[in-house]
């Protein structure tokens, strides 16, 4: 392709420095570090860079060769958003989890320990918590990675969860401002928007963001939806009105405002990322995320040039880029000053379960976050080999479909023998047909979202009165079979809790 600009000037280092790229592999490729050492300053990393703990943090140590400020970025929220165990999930429960506890220093100690193995692994930034209430329970995309539907609750967690963080020298990111909870649309796929008055947003949406600027955290993450009583034009991700006005003047937040990913659809269908690009740092973002689904070096490229551009055509103030520059040095200076103390443990350790004080803490949550409720006839603990039926829904984009989910292998761990089938909108005749005389453990998530799912759900347990059923969604759906668990989230951990509780160890 055709650049508009060569060079290492100030105007190409800094349209270099606001993005946060994506990119393929679990070793730097030598574009992207040929772009670190021209001005790039932040990296963000996906469940396709990471093996092993190992690997990730000589994949850190790649890169900071290159230059040792450079901010390194993960999504990494536990539960069922996870890229470091995206292979194995989750060591910890998810916000939904943390908030059914609703113990503040849980969440802190969770928050603290998934911190530490960041930090081991050289990751520094971590767009997470979830601050969003999921005041809409038909929400495809929020659902357990919010705290709950309470605003208060939800706040109290997010700003635990932000100390926990930052005690160990990994910024937070609190997403998806304003509040992406109460929407029935993926931003993934389409725009999604809120219609509620300002009262409203103040009182439920916005209430764990002004927490979270009060308690400091370092990055506030956009949303791409439409609040049309704030701006009735653009999503909020490219409303100066919302990122300048609300976020910056309004709220007082000073630190990072980082874009949701910029190929989603909510933004790129309309504008493309180019120009969505231009007009979100135009609105008051200083970074840019992008890499999700485009991760080369054309879409980084294609990024700086339309910076550089829109600075010479005065459609974007070059103060403007100047200071969301800034802004990203300033972070990668924090975190940069935290690694130089050591913090997060010795780099290059090994981050498995059990390697230091509190590494359990993440099943001793998931444990406490268990609801079990017994039918009416009295429960028989399984004590042979089951048989596991998932009714299994579409994965959204933020969770994929290469992490597992689920208590078979659990079960496995406990009952040797256990086995398996997954079912989507077919009847529950094929999960009874390959159970057979075995004792059924149905597995469900978000039940209440799915007709086709209680269908086949009510059809198993008329024909298997004594099967457990294990909700590991939102547990807005009332309780049914033989002993009902409610995980609160499909993390690993979630599932192992769930399947002591189905053998009587845990219940």
């Amino acid at each position: 392709m055709t650049t508009l600009v060569h060079g290492s000037d100030t105007l190409t280092r800094d349209a270099l420095t606001v993005l946060q790229p994506g990119f393929v592999g679990t070793t730097a490729p030598d574009w992207l570090l040929r772009r670190i050492g021209e001005g790039l300053s932040s990296v963000g990393l996906f469940g396709r860079n990471i093996v092993t703990p190992e690997q990730l943090t000589a994949l850190t140590a790649q890169l900071r060769a290159e230059r040792d400020d450079v901010l390194v970025a993960i999504d990494e929220e536990g539960g069922d958003v996870t890229r470091l165990e995206v292979k194995q999930g989750s060591s910890f429960p998810g916000n939904y989890a943390l908030g059914s506890v609703d113990d503040v220093e849980l969440t802190r100690a969770v928050a603290r320990e998934l911190g530490r193995r960041l930090a081991q692994c050289g990751v520094d930034l971590n767009w997470a918590p979830s601050a969003d209430v999921n005041s809409n329970a038909e929400n495809p995309v929020i659902g357990v990675r919010s705290f709950g539907p309470d605003p208060d609750l939800v706040a109290r967690h997010t700003v635990a969860y932000v100390d926990g963080l930052q005690g160990v020298g990994v910024a937070a990111c609190t997403k998806h401002f304003p509040g992406h909870g109460d929407t029935n649309v993926d931003s993934h796929d389409a725009l999604p928007r809120i219609d509620v008055d300002l009262a409203t947003l103040h009182a439920r949406e916005l209430v764990p963001f002004r927490a979270a600027v009060a308690a400091g955290t370092k990055a506030v993450m956009s949303a791409h939806i439409l609040l049309s009583a704030l701006d009735p034009h653009r999503p909020a991700t490219l409303s100066p009105q919302i990122l300048t006005g609300l976020l910056r003047q309004e709220l007082g937040f000073e630190g990072l405002i980082v874009t949701d990913g910029m190929e989603m659809q909510a933004v790129s269908a309309t504008y493309g990322i180019e120009r969505g690009s231009v007009l979100a740092i135009a609105a008051g973002a200083d970074a840019i995320c992008v890499g999700g689904g485009l991760c080369d070096e054309d879409t980084v490229l294609r990024l700086r040039d339309a910076l550089v551009n829109a600075v010479r055509t005065g459609e974007l103030p070059e103060e403007r880029l100047a200071d969301a520059a800034a802004r990203v040095r300033a972070l990668a200076a924090w975190t940069q000053a935290h690694r130089a103390r050591g913090a997060g443990s010795v780099p290059g350790a090994a981050v498995q379960e059990g390697t230091a004080p509190g590494a359990d803490i993440g099943l001793v949550a998931a444990r406490r976050a268990l609801r079990v409720t017994r039918g009416e006839r009295p429960y028989t603990p399984v004590t042979g080999t089951p048989y596991v039926a998932s009714f299994t829904p579409v994965a959204n984009f933020a969770v994929g479909d290469e992490t597992p989910w689920g208590i078979a292998a659990e079960l496995e761990r406990l009952l040797p023998g256990t086995e398996t089938g997954s079912y989507d909108e077919s009847s529950a005749d094929s999960a009874l047909a390959d159970a057979g005389e075995r004792r059924v453990v149905a597995v469900v998530r978000d039940l209440h979202r799915h007709p086709w799912m209680i269908r086949a759900l009510d059809a198993l347990l008329a024909a298997r009165p004594d099967t457990v059923v294990v909700e590991m969604g939102l547990n807005e759906a009332e309780p049914r079979g033989a002993l009902h668990i409610a995980t609160h989230g499909a993390a690993r951990v979630c599932g192992r809790a769930a399947a002591e509780a189905v053998v009587g160890t845990g219940a």
